[in-house]
């Protein structure tokens, strides 16, 4: 085995460190450094194999199969530990894991919330990136560098680096990780090893080699002066602030769409009247006057407020995108006090989380949702969660969160709204925008207009949920037409549903960034430990932003749940004159109704064919995959190899003499024995002994076939004479000379194949050896 020349380990540290500064730019993403080890993993193994493909002489196909067969073996304990049998060996999970992150891992990065922590398999995405880009560099510096070390070459060498650390900018964010200095490190670390490798083909000696280096050194120190001048003024001059820098997160709408679930405010009057005596959820870590958010709506049509949908949502809406157990932060919000809560969901089916303020992380515990972590979403400007996949009784959940801080009105009055951009509100009925303006009065600054138009509602209005027991019905809904019938009856009767859609549209007509917000707020004893939610706690509430404090909360619902009676009066009776009745039936309602077998079946399911199961798809790609990687390019080879035997068994006799010790030499190329190129059949025969005896080959094949357990060595230079003298002694070779020369090379070959070892032989089996 031979070794590493000294420049060629050189080349392969430069290459690793510029890698590095390439893949650190993912911090941005992943949040933390964590990531690295992955990434040095990935580095250290693609360098290492092409590395032993170099020093064991393999060819790069065969290079690249076992690079392939490390990346999978070697990748679990660094990229996905929690799925790895005895924290180390690979699984199933983990193998489906680092294919499937190869692949889309680029899709997810971009479309998960910072930090990334989530799907499991995200890891595998810098491992897999460093792999390749190690792999790739390593076979062209000890295989195609050292042919001709020229600087055009070493800048080529270049581009593998300088992918990584452009995709460490496109995959980030907009806040860049030590940009200056991994920039001017990685130019004047590419600089000085290109131009290092400028005139290395020029032989000198004595004092010719010593200007030769000095002249290098003057000019290296020269470019990478100038370099570093000129790129630290454009830095300044030219360098865009975070908001502008182009990052593909900031392009790539995330694939959750609000839409296609219903508005949480539309099912309002459910829990008040369906679930009001329900235990919902049961809470620990909730103080006195905590609300419980579970949906934030900011966009409304017409007919009720929703979500925003990923084309509509407003520059500072935010979205919703894939994330760990690690939150993202608001973007506007002045954070105060910290909660830690513990969530067990009882009767409530929906695919909202409730929530307390901003979350900084959430866990799921119950082993049905923790299964399900890539399903949940997370908007960091509402401070809402979605579990896509629906929770579920039992389910149960963390959060560590912070409330928002809500100065009084006092130190509001020269706090200006927030200019953010919101989905736009379409379809308000006139009379809220004329009501806002009467309720507004007088009053001059925003905090003042919108107390004002909260105290009105609150004071001028009632409350009722339209149930039997309430003193006047009340329609459910928020669309415009409800909305004008609150205000234009002789009395304002709702509940917190129509109450807060209506102060939303009012702001919202005055210009203010307002939104609604549905949750839960339950009454909560002083130090209560626990807290069991029902259906009756639900309410809502309006928020409006103000600038450089966050979304400060109204809440406009009445108390007051008497009604002022109507005086009407009744209609004067006029009597009907007698009419004579049909004589009555004999049979009953039920007995005139023909009985009907009803299919309940699903037609879905009916016309739904044999599907079969995601375990199967995921055992068969993590067993075939890996099993594929391996034994298709073997039957390849061999089918190649099959096809050169059989293309040298025709011919002229002394032509296939002269092939049978072609394929022996082939196949002794195979196993990694070199005989000189261009020379006659002795020399390689001796050239080829001399390799046998080196490596303690000769002594091994000849008691191999002594002993019977393998075939008899046949002496190469013999061999190589013979088949000479059978192609230049001008004679006809007859046939059965041609198969005793075939068995004898194949005797040959057999024998040092058994002696080699099982690696070489395996190895062999990749190996394409052709020679003409």
């Amino acid at each position: 085995m031979k070794r590493l020349p000294r420049n060629v380990t050189s080349d392969l540290l430069v290459l690793s460190l510029l890698s590095l500064l390439g893949i650190l730019g993912y911090e941005t993403s992943f949040g933390d450094l964590n990531f690295l080890v992955a990434a040095l993993a990935g580095l250290v193994v693609g360098t290492l194999v092409a590395v032993a493909g170099a020093l064991w002489r393999l060819g790069v196909l065969t290079t690249v199969l076992l690079a392939l067969a490390a990346y999978f073996l070697l990748g679990t304990p660094f990229t996905m530990p929690e799925t790895a049998i005895f924290g180390v060996l690979p699984s199933l999970s983990s193998l489906a894991g680092l294919a499937y992150g190869a692949v889309f891992g680029w899709a997810d990065i971009v479309t998960i919330g910072t930090p990334v922590e989530a799907p499991y398999y995200i890891a595998a995405l810098p491992y897999f990136a460093a792999w390749l880009v190690s792999l790739v560099g390593t076979l062209l510096v000890t295989r195609w560098l050292p042919k001709r070390r020229t600087a055009l070459r070493a800048s080529v060498l270049v581009i593998g680096p300088a992918l990584l650390y452009l995709s460490g900018i496109l995959l980030g964010t907009d806040e860049a990780y030590f940009a200056g200095v991994r920039g001017v490190a990685f130019a004047v670390i590419a600089l000085v090893w290109i131009a290092w490798h400028r005139g290395t083909t020029v032989e000198a000696s004595g004092e010719g080699a010593k200007r030769l280096r000095r002249q290098k050194i003057t000019g290296t120190s020269a470019v990478v002066a100038g370099a570093v001048a000129v790129g630290a003024l454009a830095g300044v001059a030219f360098a865009p602030v975070s908001p502008d820098r182009f990052v593909l997160r900031e392009e790539i709408v995330p694939p959750f769409d609000p839409l296609e679930f219903p508005s949480p405010l539309s099912g309002f009057r459910k829990y008040t009247k369906d679930l009001a005596e329900e235990t919902l959820f049961t809470v620990r870590g909730l103080e006195p006057g905590d609300t419980l958010r579970l949906a934030t709506m900011d966009s409304y049509t017409g007919r009720l407020w929703n979500v925003a949908g990923p084309e509509d949502v407003g520059a500072d809406g935010g979205g919703y995108g894939i994330v760990g157990e690690t939150l993202p932060e608001p973007g506007l919000a002045d954070l105060g006090s910290k909660r830690a809560l513990e969530v067990e969901v009882g009767a409530y089916s929906d695919v909202w989380l409730p929530t307390v303020g901003y979350g900084s992380s959430l866990r799921l515990l119950d082993e049905q949702s923790s299964a399900r972590a890539g399903d949940l979403r997370y908007n960091p400007e509402a401070g809402t969660a979605v579990l896509t996949s629906g929770l579920d009784e039992g389910a149960r959940y963390e959060l560590s969160a912070n409330v928002q801080r809500e100065p009084d009105t006092e130190a509001l009055l020269d706090v200006p709204v927030a200019n953010l951009t919101l989905p736009i509100v379409e379809n308000s009925p006139d009379v809220a925008e004329a009501k806002a303006s009467e309720f507004a009065g007088d009053a001059v600054s925003p905090i003042e207009q919108l107390r004002a138009i909260e105290t009105a509602l609150k004071t001028g209005g009632f409350l009722s949920h339209g149930l039997a027991s309430d003193a006047v019905p009340s329609r459910a809904g928020h669309g415009a037409d409800r909305i004008t019938e609150l205000f234009t009856r002789s009395q304002m009767v709702g509940d917190a549903e129509q109450y807060a859609a209506a102060m939303a549209l009012m702001a919202r007509d005055l210009g203010y960034p307002a939104r609604v917000v549905m949750g839960f707020a339950p009454e909560i004893g002083e130090g209560q430990e626990e807290v069991e939610v029902v259906g009756d706690d639900v309410t809502a509430w309006v928020e409006v932003a103000f600038d450089g404090i966050g979304w400060v909360s109204f809440r406009p619902t009445p108390d007051q749940v008497d009604v002022p009676k109507e005086e009407t009066p009744k209609p004067k009776s006029e009597p009907q004159p007698q009419v004579r009745q049909p004589p009555r039936a004999e049979h009953t309602d039920d007995e005139l109704l023909a009985t009907v077998e009803i299919d309940e079946t699903d037609d879905d399911d009916k016309d739904r064919p044999f599907q079969v199961p995601g375990w199967v798809w995921v055992t068969l790609a993590s067993i075939g995959i890996p099993a594929a990687i391996v034994f298709l390019p073997m039957l390849a080879v061999m089918l190649v190899k099959a096809a050169r035997r059989r293309r040298r068994r025709t011919g002229p006799n002394d032509r296939q003499a002269a092939a049978a010790w072609e394929e022996l030499v082939d196949r002794y190329a195979e196993l990694g024995f070199e005989p000189p190129a261009q020379t006659t059949r002795i020399r390689s025969a001796r050239a080829l002994e001399r390799q046998l005896g080196e490596q303690g080959l000769t002594e091994a094949m000849r008691r191999s076939g002594a002993d019977g357990t393998g075939p008899e060595p046949i002496a190469l230079t013999a061999l190589a004479a013979t088949i000479d003298r059978d192609v230049f002694d001008g004679e006809t070779v007859p046939d059965e000379i041609v198969v005793h020369r075939w068995t004898e090379a194949e005797a040959a070959t057999a024998a040092v194949t058994a002696a080699v070892g099982r690696v070489r032989r395996f190895i062999s089996r990749y190996r394409i050896r052709s020679r003409r």
